[in-house]
């Protein structure tokens, strides 16, 4: 079977790809700023398109009965288990942690360990928080330490309305948090990103492997940016009287702001993001090597699934490609010059005389490319190594193919209302989803594929800044079944933090 493509759809018969409805390249022009705001004025109207034009599911198991899963209607053709995840995805259950404000607004990711019980060792999911004021947390979910009485409990409740198809059901909540009494920790200054250790080989199912973290704080006008590795490999002893300061080590401290972080698959170096440039860091040594020095702050990056190049989203909207492959020695090594021009698309600068900025580093020049405003938040896709995803503060967001940069993104995602916040944007473990909350106190959904908005609804009183996947997307379940054992057995969600406190999103 030829693999799936972003955008198109493969028909067996004619033995060709199909364009899906989207921004294909050089199919129609890229939407306008005043496009953009008039979408996001009207944000119940765009739902409601999006729900009107899917498959009803009694149409979709009549095709998988008659049609082999692939059925036939007015918009084209479609696949049975995709459209019902799709369905499924655009009728979620938030639920709202309380007593969790201002917890998880700065970063949060969710991950298994071990611990050690009365019973001896089990496993748990645990959640990490970051608060912009410098807090780190770390939770147990749904077991509520039922051995142990020490801690504090937080409960969920539904928050958003119940779709039609999910009100005659009855919904179990999700799991309790738990925080153990001394799960919590103040670092020096406001925590700007943590980053879980990536699976190697990428195709590991053992979720276990994922059991350390990187941890970056933003620096303070008396001091920069630090870097530290949260280590959670265990058995821990979470209930003990032992603080979590034994579970961090402290790796670097810089002079500089550091924005955000990521590591490579063999866990040897990470490199971190700073206003003054992209450095990679040693994580053995702590030693700290520039590759790639620029005036604009690196607010985001991504390491390639080769550990061969950085995707380095900057200040001015330019997100480059800088290859680490060519072995540097020291801090302050100098680097390649390059005169690189500003965006087109940016207001600013087109009242500016300046038409070049310079970037020092072993950067593809060929691979540049542009959006309208600062970049937030940038994410590779595993399934397909060529293709990115790409957020703005002006609340553009693309996908984007390495191979074909100059012909702009290969599909837009409209409906996102963002003006200058560094706003996460997230992807499910199946690379189906895309997730994201807006100034607007708006949850987001797209399909990733069709660039389809599948869900939105205001759920917070403030925007939802940070975004973290769990679960698997394996099975699809079935209508009319019980929802609550259904997220037992396989759970999609996604945990999101504001000021408001910790949401969960129960896609499944």
């Amino acid at each position: 079977m030829p693999p799936e493509l972003p955008g198109f759809y493969y028909d067996a018969e004619k033995n060709r790809y199909f364009p899906l409805k989207g921004p294909i390249p050089g199919s129609s022009r890229a939407a306008s700023t005043n496009d953009a705001q008039k979408l996001a004025a009207k944000p119940t109207q765009a739902t409601k398109f999006c729900r009107r034009t899917r498959v009803k599911i009694s149409k979709l198991i009549q095709g998988r009965e008659l049609s082999n899963n692939i059925i036939d209607y007015r918009k084209g053709k479609c696949n049975f288990k995709e459209e019902l995840l799709k369905i499924q995805a655009s009728q979620p259950m938030v639920w709202k942690y309380q007593g969790t404000e201002k917890m998880g607004d700065g970063a949060l990711n969710c991950m298994h360990m071990y611990i050690h019980t009365p019973e001896g060792q089990t496993g748990i999911d645990g959640l990490i928080t970051a608060s912009a004021n410098g807090s780190l947390s770390l939770f147990e979910v749904g077991k509520v330490a039922q051995h142990f009485d020490t801690g504090v409990k937080y409960v969920p409740d539904l928050v958003g309305t119940i779709s039609e198809q999910n009100n005659g059901e009855r919904c179990k909540a999700p799991r309790h948090l738990w925080q153990p009494e001394r799960a919590m920790l103040k670092l020096p200054s406001s925590i700007s990103c943590v980053k879980l250790f990536r699976k190697h080989p990428p195709n590991l199912d053992d979720d276990f492997s994922i059991q350390r973290a990187l941890i970056t704080t933003l620096g303070s006008e008396t001091s920069g940016g630090s870097l530290f590795i949260l280590n959670l490999s265990g058995p821990l002893e979470l209930y003990s009287r032992t603080p979590m300061r034994r579970l961090i080590n402290d790796i670097a401290s810089f002079s500089c702001t550091i924005w955000t972080t990521d590591c490579n698959r063999n866990a040897t170096q990470a490199v971190i993001g700073t206003n003054l440039g992209a450095a990679l860091v040693d994580l053995e040594t702590g030693l700290a090597t520039w590759t790639c020095r620029s005036k604009s702050d690196v607010l985001a990056l991504q390491i390639d699934q080769s550990d061969n190049n950085i995707l380095c989203g900057l200040r001015n909207g330019t997100i480059v490609t800088v290859d680490v492959r060519e072995k540097r020695e020291g801090f302050s090594t100098r680097l390649v010059r390059h005169r690189i021009p500003y965006s087109p698309l940016r207001k600013f600068h087109q009242k500016s005389s300046k038409q070049w900025f310079e970037l020092r580093g072993n950067i593809d020049l060929s691979r540049t490319l542009y959006m309208p405003s600062s970049i937030c938040s940038l994410v590779s896709l595993q399934s397909y190594d060529q293709y990115f995803l790409a957020s703005s503060m002006d609340g553009s967001m693309k996908l984007y193919d390495h191979r074909m940069v100059k012909r702009g993104a290969v599909l837009s995602y409209e409906g996102h209302v963002n003006s200058h916040s560094r706003l996460q944007i997230g992807v499910d473990p199946s690379e189906r989803f895309l997730m994201a909350g807006g100034e607007d106190c708006k949850l987001r959904m797209w399909s990733i594929k069709s660039a389809e908005l599948l869900y939105e609804e205001k759920v917070s009183d403030s925007a939802l800044s940070t975004v973290s996947w769990n679960g698997t997307a394996r099975s699809v379940r079935i209508p009319n079944e019980d929802w609550s054992s259904a997220v037992q057995k396989n759970s999609l969600g996604a945990w999101c933090g504001s000021q408001d406190g910790l949401f969960y999103v129960a896609c499944s």
